[in-house]
């Protein structure tokens, strides 16, 4: 049996749902499940499916922000 990892670096967040984060080449990740969200194509709309309910792209890069980097310091 032959096992192939990938590795994704994710950069940005949504401010509603933090556990749904993006990549730098727009790809969307439920983080919490560990799955990849597909880009879907509703009533003339690309978007992804958020919490259940659909969301359009403009929608959601209002919502954008940067992953805040956490500092574990020992002191």
């Amino acid at each position: 049996m032959n096992t192939i990892s990938i590795t994704y670096t994710l950069k940005y967040q949504l401010h509603s749902a933090p556990h749904y984060q993006f990549t730098t080449d727009k790809q969307c990740f439920n983080v919490k499940t560990g799955r990849r969200i597909k880009q879907t194509y509703v009533s003339g709309c690309i978007g992804y499916c958020i919490n259940g309910k659909f969301r359009s792209l403009k929608s959601l890069r209002t919502e954008l922000e940067l992953i805040p980097k956490e500092n574990n310091l020992l002191f």
